[in-house]
């Protein structure tokens, strides 16, 4: 039943999540601006509308006069009781059908330690547990129904009104033409999405409403809150599964980050307690040594002769990160990688079976079939299973789709690796340049920094901000490739749709990110020949070789921007951008009393979710599991590094969710999915790295009696 209303605002309180009646519960909200040429916009909804209440959905309109911007249409979408237990019934959802009386009382020794790190036990078990079943709609009375209204909670509300809105067609003349996606895309509608319960700074006045907002920005969601255990049932239960393991995980991996952190910081700390103990420096340093060995120029033509003794800074500065320790802190870290996988898989089994994940994998092939792939695949078989009609992609038209797809990724991987050659023959070519240039320069008089304006510092940032440039719009057109030979490839569910985008956005980013570190780890400097016989590249430009310290102190120093750099940012954008956006779009409504401003309308003025909200957040942790794994023995500090930037993370992304982005449709997921494997090829690739860095350590040779500096050029 569609209902149009144009009541006072001043009669009621709009800030609620209840239709006009007060009675029926907002589940969705479809919002959309009626344009003057939109002719067509109309019919698609007047088709779209007049399918969902076929369906079974009461629908409520707010007329655009009742709209702070005078132009807003808000459509209000409630599902009711058969329709819920119809489409629980298909959906095969899990509800309770007994409580659970098994007492779990554990007693921990000196649990009280813990106590300040606790929060209250309502806000931790929002729920009493139960045994739970799938739900059947002829065995009603089986299951613990106290209230229909309240008895599926609204995250399972949500998530089966945008199970009808992604199936239901707009058109008459073409049934394939179904689905909300299709409807935002071409601009029918601006917005979708299910309501938050209430504001987050405070209860809703409705009595009957849950206030899980506020308790979520209350004991989880604050900055003040970083200590505090995280609440994941309540996560769970307002956000999903989806959202919630994630939190998991991050919350796991933080916690994992405390021991490496502790064992690197004793490390780095060994390094300054035996700083004067480096009988190598002492040399390099000692005028009578170092001071007497002349070098051989950097470069052919502009380059000089030069002193070891040079290099003295920085050879006492690799001592800091690279020691005896180290070793030993590398080994360290290749049996904490596999710890942390190992106990996440055991941490992982038990969510499942605490939130009733164990056969979620088989509900996904079985029911979750994405409307795409129902839509595109014409070709129908009959289920040996199921006895049904199902369609299916066939083998021809998927392996033809699979060989286009990898070809693609594999050009833009490439395109990667060109574009880090062509920086690598830019920095040979422009180093004897900036020599000239700065040989003579009135910077080397300055009395502070003259000494640090060379021509490799020249060189270093010039071509870090022309590789910078390159992978921004690298990244910024890949990302949109990825997404259109995913949807090229027709994956058949949701899971499989994200696993698939997930690898391919990944192996891009993994070059992208870890190439550079790679080249200086394991390239820069090896192929760069001797005095006579100098290596070239193209036969032109010489091959480059490590800073006068050697290439360890380099990679440290990338990979200590790259980390803070990009954490640093990552979090000020993260936070700062939604809030920025989200105070222009909502600054003249902000004066309003809450009777004036609605509940659609406050979440209608937040950001959207993407599609591809939780991929970002997982990348950006994966790709600092891989700095702190994959590097480690090249900066000890890493891990502390990561721990302090987790433990704000956790508290950012629980901030941006509770109070900058709209309430997320809720979905269930059996695991981590693709990043499991990811986590697993990165954890391999770190023993490697590891294994082949403290073999010979970065920026160091060895002969039978001694360890020394491994010299960029040879000793004239």
């Amino acid at each position: 039943m569609l209902v149009c209303v144009q009541v006072d605002k001043q009669q009621q309180s709009k800030d609620s999540v209840y239709f006009r009646d007060g009675m029926r519960r907002i589940d969705f909200v479809l919002s959309y601006i009626d344009d003057k040429d939109g002719e067509k916009k109309q019919d698609r909804r007047k088709e779209f509308e007049a399918n969902l209440e076929k369906a079974g959905l009461e629908l409520e309109t707010e007329d655009k006069s009742e709209s702070e911007d005078g132009r807003t249409y808000f459509l209000k979408i409630h599902v009711p009781w058969e329709v819920l237990a119809t489409y629980a019934d298909v959906l095969k959802i899990k509800v309770p059908f007994k409580t659970n009386d098994i007492t779990d009382k554990k007693d921990v020794p000196m649990s009280w330690l813990c106590t300040p790190y606790r929060l209250p036990e309502h806000v931790m078990q929002p729920e009493p547990d139960y045994f739970t079943a799938t739900f059947d709609k002829s065995k009603i009375d089986f299951f613990l129904i106290e209230d229909k209204e309240t008895f599926f909670p609204p995250s399972t509300r949500n998530r089966i009104v945008y199970y009808i809105l992604s199936r239901c067609p707009y058109s008459k003349e073409d049934k394939d033409k179904k689905g909300i996606k299709r409807l935002l895309n071409n601009g029918t509608y601006a917005a979708a999405f299910p309501l938050h319960d209430s504001r987050y700074w405070t209860r809703s006045r409705d009595a009957n409403c849950e206030s899980e907002r506020y308790a979520l920005y209350k004991y989880w969601a604050r900055f003040s809150r970083f200590y505090k255990e995280q609440p994941l049932n309540l996560i769970r239960k307002y956000y999903g599964e989806k959202i919630g393991i994630y939190f998991a995980w991050l919350g796991f991996y933080t916690e994992m980050l405390t021991y490496a952190a502790v064992v690197g910081l004793l490390c780095f700390i060994y390094g300054v307690a035996s700083f004067d103990e480096n009988v190598w420096s002492k040399e390099i340093c000692n005028k009578t040594i170092g001071g007497q060995i002349v070098m051989c120029p950097l470069c052919d033509k502009k380059c000089g002769y030069w002193m070891l003794s040079t290099t003295c800074s920085s050879s006492w500065q690799s001592y800091l990160f690279d020691n005896t320790a180290t070793v030993f802190f590398a080994i360290f870290m290749g049996i904490w990688v596999t710890l942390f996988l190992e106990f996440w898989k055991r941490r992982q089994a038990r969510l499942e079976y605490e939130w009733d994940l164990v056969d979620m994998e088989e509900e996904q092939q079985q029911l979750q079939l994405r409307p795409e792939y129902e839509t595109k695949c014409t070709h129908r078989r009959l289920n040996r299973v199921t006895q049904e009609m199902e369609p299916y992609l066939p083998l021809t038209s998927k392996f033809a789709r699979s060989v286009l797809s990898g070809a693609t990724v594999l050009f833009w991987i490439s395109l990667i690796i060109a574009s880090i050659i062509g920086v690598i023959a830019y920095r040979l070519a422009v180093f004897a340049a900036f020599a000239s240039i700065m040989k003579d320069s009135p910077t080397n008089k300055l009395d502070v920094v003259g000494s640090l304006i060379t021509p490799q510092l020249a060189t270093s940032v010039t071509a870090s901000c022309i590789n910078f440039v390159i992978i921004m719009i690298l990244n910024f057109l890949y990302e949109r490739v990825a997404i259109k030979i995913t949807d090229m490839e027709v994956p058949k569910t949701h899971v499989e749709y994200e696993n698939k985008l997930t690898v391919k956005m990944f192996l891009f980013q993994f070059v992208n990110y870890y190439s550079s570190c790679f080249y200086v780890a394991f390239f820069k400097g090896k192929f760069v020949g001797y005095p006579g016989d100098y290596a070239y590249m193209f036969g032109k430009w010489r091959n480059e070789e490590c800073e006068p310290g050697g290439c360890l102190i380099e990679l440290t120093t990338q990979l200590v921007i790259v980390m803070v750099g990009k954490q640093v940012w990552g979090n000020i954008q993260e936070a700062l951008v939604p809030w920025l956006c989200n105070w222009w779009v909502s600054r003249s409504a902000r004066n309003h009393p809450e009777s004036l401003y609605s509940r659609w309308e406050q979440d209608h003025d937040l950001q959207s979710f993407s599609q591809l909200g939780l991929f970002y957040e997982y990348l950006e942790m994966v790709i600092q599991f891989g700095f702190i794994t994959l590097f480690v023995a090249s900066f000890p500090l890493a891990p502390l590094l990561a721990l302090m930037n987790n433990i704000l993370e956790v508290r950012v992304d629980a901030w941006k969710f509770t109070t900058q982005f709209r309430r997320p449709v809720a979905a269930k997921v059996h695991n981590i999915g693709a990043w499991n494997e990811i986590l697993n090829m990165i954890a391999v690739f770190s023993v490697v790295t590891n294994v082949n860095s403290n073999s010979q350590p970065l920026g160091y040779e060895s002969d039978s009696l001694t360890i020394r500096p491994r010299l960029p050029v040879h000793i004239l």
